[in-house]
């Protein structure tokens, strides 16, 4: 996979597998994402297992959107991603979280590869209100792993 388009890393003093187990709960990340705000499964799916589906609800002031993701990683303590694509089913980005044990907890990396096509991004640009989504997936990726520093470090 080449390089992601935004990437973050914080160190976390918590275990590889306490910080997936939040990262993989799409209840408990509606707390800590700038954008997501709460999911449900598609289909059959109940858990955070490859090949599952979630409807994702998300909201940035008060504009509104929902969008597809599929789990494509979900190796506890080491890695969780998903293929996020529009209501359309056109692509429009893979996340990933990557956990590597350090000292007494843990290096948590957030990426993003961007994956609409160049046509589809003033649309979604029009739906989201976000014209940089490069300046502002970067923003939100801090913000996200402060977060998550926090709850899992308390």
């Amino acid at each position: 996979m080449p390089e992601p388009d935004v990437s973050g890393k914080i160190e976390i003093g918590a275990a590889p597998e306490v910080l997936y187990a939040l990262v993989s709960d799409p209840e408990k990340m509606a707390a800590l994402a700038e954008e997501y705000d709460g999911h449900r499964w598609v289909g059959d799916a109940t858990g955070p297992v490859v090949g599952a589906r979630i409807r994702d609800e998300n909201r940035l002031g008060f504009r509104r959107w929902s969008t597809l993701s599929t789990i494509t990683d979900a190796d506890p303590g080491r890695r969780f991603g998903w293929e996020v694509t529009s209501v359309a089913g056109l692509p429009v980005a893979h996340w990933q979280y990557d956990f590597e044990p350090s000292g007494d907890g843990c290096l948590v990396t957030e990426s993003m590869w961007e994956r609409r096509p160049a046509w589809f991004r003033i649309p979604t640009s029009t739906v989201t209100g976000v014209w940089d989504r490069t300046s502002a997936n970067r923003a939100n990726i801090e913000a996200t792993l402060a977060r998550l520093k926090v709850v899992a470090e308390s």
